[in-house]
């Protein structure tokens, strides 16, 4: 079996005893009933982009949904097949004067895989998850039954209802709700109570402009006081409307720069945190580009040093600059032999320098000079990632564990938009009881009563 359906981006790696490439639904209609009827663990493939180890198998079938790869672009929704690379979507979506608002950094995932973590990425900030522009699923069931099902199609069980942390997205275990309906039920499952095949997503016209910055500071006080001034309802703001257009607010602290600059030597070297923005405009001479600089002035920034994009090739270097630090994050790594060690941790916008100064205090002490934080700061959703020692892949794990706790103990989630797959299965229980732990589980069974997919992920097996 080739080794990369073995494995994922965090560089897990794993056994199967069979790959299945099926063709069409019936095809994989036939091997889910086949794997029901003799208890086989089924895991589910994606482009292997995942960070959680979801696409990673222990044992039984590896199914692959690559060849469904159905992509028809329509005025206001496309419909994809589970295999088609966001990329391709939004190239496509482009084409047509369209966009698809959800944007994760890696552009080469499956759409079926951004579905199945309800995933983001930098343009949530103003347009939420995945779950929010999927319009219909088609779902392969447990059983091999194929179902299709619509937004407002209720579920026809009681699913029971988990309280939600008060953040901006989340994605650690089942959204259980009164009155939910099934797409939300599938979005973020992880693909453990379906194989979705097929998706009807909303797209939005084209802005008919953009304003792109790469923000830099002296200091990381004046970032964040500036997050706060940016960000509607924020401690500095005088007004959120100003600012309700911005779609992108991305931080990157000292060490992602110090990181960068071997491959952008242009950083300003008094440079110690940065801010990415993307606001639409009506127009490309609107005021309000004029009110940026204005604002960006009185923030204290480097304003003569900050980057600003007039063009769509600035604008796709801009989208290059950013996307670059996790791909050196990962091939620093992968380098090393290690396993990628990394949070996905979100809490409430107010307690955003809280949980940064966590941060910090925790991993001055544990790791200091290998880790870098960057990431959706408007969502008050950073990423951390250690580069940890392979030989000691514990105390990374014992760290970020208790870090978990802290964004739990300040009414935050454990995952807010990679899922928790099978490597970070062991923080649901930090979020959750163990009595909302078994109404997951009751779902799970009466969807999936032989337990054959994703066999640990979200709780171990």
């Amino acid at each position: 079996m080739p080794p990369h359906y073995l494995e994922d981006a965090s560089n897990l790696r794993g056994h199967a005893e069979r790959l299945l490439i099926p063709a069409d639904e019936a095809e994989l209609s036939a091997a889910l009933r086949e794997a029901s009827a003799s208890g086989t663990p089924v895991t589910v493939a994606g482009a292997g982009t995942g960070v959680t180890g979801g696409r990673v198998p222990f044992g039984g079938w590896v199914v692959s949904l690559e060849k469904f790869r159905r992509l028809e672009v329509h005025r206001g929704y496309a419909v994809c097949g589970a295999g088609v690379l966001l990329r391709d979507l939004h190239a496509a979506a482009q084409s047509s004067g369209q966009f698809y608002p959800p944007d994760p950094t890696e552009t080469g995932s499956a759409l079926g895989g951004n579905i199945a973590t309800n995933a983001s990425g930098s343009r949530s900030f103003r347009y939420g998850p995945t779950r929010r522009w999927v319009e219909a699923l088609r779902v392969v069931l447990a059983d091999g039954t194929v179902r299709e099902f619509a937004r407002g199609e209720a579920i026809d069980f009681d699913p029971g209802a988990v309280p939600l942390p008060e953040v901006t997205k989340n994605t650690a275990g089942y959204l259980l709700r009164p009155g939910m309906d099934w797409v939300d039920l599938f979005c973020g499952s992880e693909g453990t109570l379906g194989v979705i095949t097929e998706a009807r997503l909303r797209l939005l016209p084209a802005p008919k402009a953009l304003l792109s910055g790469v923000v830099f500071f002296a200091s990381d006080g004046a970032a964040l006081d500036a997050v706060d001034a940016w960000t509607p309802g924020g401690a500095g703001a005088s007004s959120g409307r100003e600012t309700d257009a911005l779609r992108m607010l991305e931080y990157m602290d000292v060490h992602s720069l110090a990181l960068l600059r071997a491959r952008y030597p242009e950083i300003p070297a008094a440079a110690r945190a940065a801010l990415l923005i993307e606001q639409e405009l009506d127009s490309e001479d609107s005021p309000e580009v004029d009110a940026w600089l204005d604002r960006i002035e009185r923030s204290g920034a480097l304003a003569e040093e900050s980057w600003f994009a007039a063009t769509p090739a600035d604008r796709e270097r801009f989208r290059k600059f950013r996307h670059a630090l996790p791909e050196l994050v990962n091939d620093t790594v992968r380098r090393a032999g290690a396993l990628k060690m990394n949070t996905d941790y979100a809490v409430p916008r107010e307690r955003n320098r809280d949980m940064l100064a966590a941060y910090r205090s925790v991993l001055e002490r544990e790791f200091p000079g290998r880790y870098v934080i960057f990431g959706h700061i408007g969502d008050a959703h950073v990423h951390v990632n250690l580069f940890s020692d392979p030989a000691d892949p514990q105390h990374a794990v014992d760290v970020l564990t208790a870090l978990a706790r802290e964004a739990v103990a300040m009414g935050g989630t454990v995952s807010a938009e990679h899922g928790l797959g099978k490597r970070k299965a062991h923080l649901l229980e930090l979020q959750y009881t163990p009595e909302q732990i078994d109404a997951m589980r009751a779902v799970k069974r009466r969807l999936d009563p032989a337990g054959i997919l994703g066999r640990g992920t979200l709780w171990k097996a």
